[in-house]
């Protein structure tokens, strides 16, 4: 969808999944798009199946504040368990950088197929609006994450000037390129973190984020140089939309596949974020190499990619 929130579906092109039923698709140079975040949908020819995810265009050198969400926003050690508590003054502090200017970046080493969860979760407790990044479901997911950044940072250009996250995330940030003085680590600090050279440097939140956040607010943290609201809506995540099985069936029913407009018979498969680069070339979230557009998973060996 080029013209959001209200804009028309327009129809990219159609290309064939690998055997793992993903794909690789590079914007044609005249159907790049300006700064901006834009819905993307991919239809499966074969069952109409869809996946939905954005991509956004970012300018180089864009100021963000990421925030690792299990552990570091939860009071219980992961967010998939029965219903987690969130942690006091989590969503004030998210706020406090997106007031601020700072694009905000929650990622998480789960694997994309729990992103509708994970994200119902961040509507129910109003976290600000912001991008989401999940990760392929393989081994080593701290490695996964650790690249994924290393990938904002050189590919897509943008700044970190605060990253979040429980102990077991300083690992992932210090090889990243973090710098120190830029972690924020929440909770206990693990036998290991309490041993780095960085434990001096690192700044622990072991007083709580109400604490946290004034602090943050007594050194008078810096706006961001340009403001990613203008990319970004200043909103919070929109809760899932609850329909019966009867209902679903007769919306598939009511509408077809002709010409741009989709199916709705899929599920919400949202896979993440993208991001781009200077020259609107985009990288898929959880996925590494310059001048790939999108790579997303489907169902059958077709797809429809379809770009709003």
């Amino acid at each position: 969808m080029t013209s959001t929130p209200s804009g028309e579906w327009v129809y990219y092109d159609t290309e064939m999944t690998d055997n793992n039923g993903r794909l690789t698709y590079t914007l044609p140079i005249d159907k790049r798009l300006s700064q901006g975040m834009y819905p993307v949908k991919m239809v499966v020819r074969g069952d109409h199946t869809c996946a939905d995810f954005y991509l956004t265009v970012l300018p180089p050198k864009t100021e963000c504040a990421v925030f690792s969400i299990d552990g570091s926003f939860t009071a219980s050690v992961s967010i998939m368990g029965k219903d987690p508590k969130v942690r006091p003054g989590a969503v004030d502090v998210v706020r406090h950088w997106q007031e601020l200017g700072y694009m905000i970046v929650y990622i998480s080493a789960r694997p994309d197929m729990q992103a509708k969860r994970v994200t119902a979760w961040l509507a129910q407790h109003n976290f600000p609006y912001g991008m989401v990044a999940f990760m392929e479901l393989k081994s080593d997911p701290l490695k996964q994450k650790t690249n994924h950044l290393k990938t904002l940072i050189n590919e897509a250009q943008i700044e970190i000037k605060a990253a979040y996250g429980s102990s077991k995330d300083i690992h992932v940030y210090q090889n990243a390129g973090i710098k120190p003085n830029n972690m924020y680590i929440v909770g206990k600090l693990s036998r290991s973190a309490k041993q780095s050279t960085l434990s001096s440097q690192i700044v622990h939140i072991s007083d709580g984020y109400a604490a946290h956040l004034e602090m943050l607010s007594v050194h008078q943290t810096r706006p961001a140089m340009g403001n990613a609201r203008m990319l970004i809506r200043k909103s919070c995540f929109g809760l899932p939309c609850n329909r019966t099985k009867s209902q679903h069936k007769l919306l598939t029913k009511s509408m077809s596949l002709t010409g741009g407009t989709l199916s709705d018979k899929a599920e919400d498969n949202s896979s993440g974020i993208v991001i781009g680069r200077s020259g609107n070339t985009v990288v898929k979230a959880g996925q590494i190499g310059a001048g790939k557009a999108v790579q997303s998973r489907g169902k059958s060996p077709r797809a429809k990619v379809q770009q709003p």
